[in-house]
């Protein structure tokens, strides 16, 4: 079955929506009245903080890796999400989109991943990562003194990705291990039997220089959030990537007027390749755009009902920044 949005992405304005119209449906899907009293944002949010929603955060040594760890002040059996960054973007840049999502009721691990790719020494984003995270969430869920000690549920483990980082998701979540995004480890042991879903921001499986895109055999579902602007990461390879998702759920979202730097608290992170093509939205609102579809992506992947009628049926219509293309 496929769901697509009434009208086309060319309908919508190259502006952000309304804050009236994205405050409404936060709203609903986070259940907190406080982002109901008006049209405007609070005064407090930034990209850094972009949502009003209370989240928490700390750091913690995941594997040889430095992390920052994100979630919600309340709630238990918490999912496990691994944030993997775009080549060499500080995990400091996340802190707006993992908050957000966060907010949605998710422990998000962001670490600063430094190797070797062919010689070149940087922060570079691995197929095995999920399994050095699971292993991670499992002894902290039982450690005296953590700070979500008993709150998480490693059984329930997913991914999100940023360019390089959601490149090496994609070999993750077919148990790939070929360099640069893995070296050395036999078929499928990259892929944590923990894993239930993953989506992947500015993310395609296009070969370098062009051509085609081979079958990806994803065992779990994928969406693709896409930027219309995206100048690093073009548009039309994650349609060809979509197209070649061979399982499902899957998804492409794409987010009108946001680039290839949408999800980071500033755009052309320092050390980071810049995206020659500008961001038309407000950084808050492709941060916060992007964050709630893949959030919601995720949690209707772990079987929340609300989220999966946002995701399938009429989170498209009702959100004007966006176009959704899905198969089920």
């Amino acid at each position: 079955m496929t769901a697509k949005k009434i009208g086309s992405l060319m309908a919508h304005t190259p502006h952000r929506a309304p804050r009236s119209v994205s405050h409404a449906i936060a709203a609903g899907l986070l259940g907190f009245a406080l982002l109901t009293a008006s049209g405007t944002a609070a005064a407090a949010e930034t990209p850094e903080n972009p949502t009003p929603v209370p989240t928490l955060a700390y750091t913690a040594s995941v594997g040889a890796d430095v992390a920052d760890v994100y979630y919600p002040e309340t709630g238990s059996l918490l999912p496990v999400v691994l944030l993997q960054q775009g080549a060499n973007v500080d995990k400091s840049h996340y802190e707006g989109y993992a908050r957000t999502v966060a907010a949605f009721g998710f422990v998000v691990v962001v670490p600063n991943h430094l190797r070797s790719v062919f010689g070149v020494p940087g922060l570079w984003a691995s197929a095995d990562q999920g399994l050095t995270t699971v292993a991670w969430s499992k002894a902290e869920n039982a450690r005296a003194g953590s700070p979500l000690a008993g709150r998480m549920e490693p059984t329930a483990f997913a991914l999100l990705g940023h360019s390089f980082g959601g490149a090496a998701g994609v070999a993750t979540v077919q148990g790939q291990c070929a360099p640069p995004f893995c070296f050395g480890l036999p078929p499928g042991a990259v892929k944590p039997a923990e894993l239930k879903a993953a989506a992947f921001f500015g993310t395609n499986n296009a070969p370098p220089g062009g051509g085609p895109v081979a079958p990806v055999n994803n065992t779990v579902p994928v969406a693709l959030i896409q930027g219309s602007a995206d100048g690093v990461a073009a548009p039309a390879a994650a349609q060809a990537t979509y197209e070649a998702l061979l399982g499902k759920p899957k998804a492409l979202v794409t987010v009108a007027g946001v680039n290839h730097y949408g999800i980071t608290n500033v755009q052309n992170p320092p050390g980071a390749a810049p995206d020659p093509s500008a961001q038309s939205i407000d950084q808050i609102d492709g941060i916060r755009t992007s964050a709630r579809w893949a959030a919601l992506f995720l949690k209707a992947s772990l079987g929340d009902a609300f989220a999966r009628s946002y995701v399938r049926y009429w989170g498209d219509a009702a959100d004007l920044a966006v176009t959704v293309q899905q198969a089920y």
